[in-house]
């Protein structure tokens, strides 16, 4: 075999090799660690130590499952979720989503660019106000400038910021058995506290705005691959196709849930064990490792931050411009050029900008965290059954709709969600 036959033959294998196939899913899951998202797993290490680990294998299906139905959603239609939406529910549903989700992103926005700009703050001495102004431009020139096909390769590169998590914990001591014990029997109180700790780990981690930007990139990427037919009028690829969304949805989500059980392990066994027990962002929980796991603990958490939050910031945007876009009707989309797309790259401006304003008036990033999540908790509970509906549709999805172990997954995330919502209104 000659040389250059050789090396295509690799570079054919390297394509095909699952991992190469990675996409809307690794990305939306790495999207679900945003530092707001890794502030809610940090608290819960800190203040329970290894006893709220459980959490997260309970999370993993269930979360899956709903961006796997997305995913679906937006593949077999060529639609993003909110276009869909507005084909098969009354109007008013569609508005009342769309407002509730491009506020709770904006707060949630301004929630994660404080965090950013705090950890480079504590990282390079320079101003934080400063640091948050140059990474929102950053992130929002990137948006409005770079097509779809090359900003796509640029948010998979950041998803490998999440192995920070993993490497802090090769520089703390580690007790993997009582890890393991704590996570399938864990030893908690059932007060306010817990209640509210676990409907903060569930409503980040099953997030709405994750469901509209999952639909809205299988399409992103059907038309960036020479438009892929739809799979009705293609099936002879629906079960490959159908197939790369389970272990790409699977596997991205997978790779979220291991993270934030990993920061959940990694403050449990610095933070809690030293007895600092209230975290209020991500970056108050990088700075409070360094003396206790050493500078470069404190290092690979706060460049985590911000590779994380590069993904997020643009995810939390993007979406929100989807879903208004859709609804509003306007062109949308991330491989448009922004003078063909006026509208939606509008949102992402506004989205961003508001969000970064947000640090400079007396709104604490905490309190919008904390509207974000009561937002997203309303939120999520009606757009799940929802989805689960849309998925179900025959007139919908042809001859593709979700089997039933995907739709029980479905109902019984939407059941927790449902219970974690209604424990944000219960009085403490």
């Amino acid at each position: 075999m000659s040389l250059p036959t050789a090396l295509k033959t690799v570079w054919t294998r390297l394509r095909e090799h699952p991992l190469a196939r990675v996409g809307p899913g690794l990305i939306t899951g790495v999207a679900d660690d945003d530092p707001s998202g890794i502030a809610t797993y940090s608290q819960a290490g800190a203040q329970f130590g290894l006893n709220m680990l459980w959490t997260m294998p309970l999370c993993f299906p269930l979360m899956a499952a709903v961006q796997s139905m997305c995913a679906r959603i937006g593949r077999v239609t060529g639609k993003g979720l909110a276009a869909n939406i507005k084909a098969a529910f009354p109007q008013s549903v569609l508005r009342v989503v769309v407002l509730l989700l491009v506020v709770a992103n904006t707060l949630n926005i301004a929630a994660d660019v404080a965090a950013m700009g705090e950890v480079c703050e504590l990282v390079t001495g320079l101003d934080r106000h400063l640091m948050t102004l140059l990474l929102a431009g950053a992130s929002l020139t990137l948006q409005i400038f770079v097509p779809y096909h090359r900003y796509v390769a640029y948010l998979k590169w950041l998803t490998l910021s999440l192995l920070a998590y993993a490497a802090v914990l090769f520089t703390v001591h580690v007790p993997w058995g009582q890890v393991a014990l704590d996570t399938v029997w864990p030893q908690i109180p059932l007060t306010a506290g817990t209640a509210a700790t676990v409907t903060a780990i569930f409503g980040t981690t099953i997030s709405p705005y994750l469901f509209f930007w999952q639909a809205s990139e299988e399409v992103e990427d059907m038309q960036g691959q020479g438009g892929r037919a739809l799979l009705a009028s293609s099936a002879p690829k629906a079960a490959t196709e159908l197939r790369r969304i389970r272990w790409d949805t699977w596997s991205g989500m997978f790779y979220s849930d291991v993270t934030a059980f990993f920061i959940i392990l990694a403050t449990g066994v610095t933070l809690h064990r030293a007895g600092i027990t209230d975290i209020q962002t991500a970056a108050q929980a990088a700075n409070a490792l360094r003396p206790l796991a050493g500078p470069f603990a404190f290092l690979l958490f706060a460049l985590g931050i911000l590779g994380v939050g590069m993904i997020g910031v643009p995810v939390l945007a993007g979406s929100a411009a989807y879903a208004l876009a859709e609804a509003m009707g306007w062109k949308e989309g991330l491989e448009r050029r922004s003078t063909d797309a006026r509208g939606f790259y509008g949102v992402i401006a506004v989205a961003m900008i508001a969000g970064v304003a947000l640090e400079y008036t007396p709104i604490q990033p905490m309190k919008a965290l904390f509207w974000s999540a009561v937002i997203n908790g309303v939120v999520a509970v009606p757009l799940m059954i929802v989805i689960i509906l849309l998925v179900s549709k025959k007139s919908v999805m042809g001859a593709f709709t979700a089997g039933r172990t995907l739709i029980v997954l479905g109902w019984i995330a939407t059941a927790v969600m449902a219970a974690a919502a209604l424990m944000m209104f219960v009085p403490s």
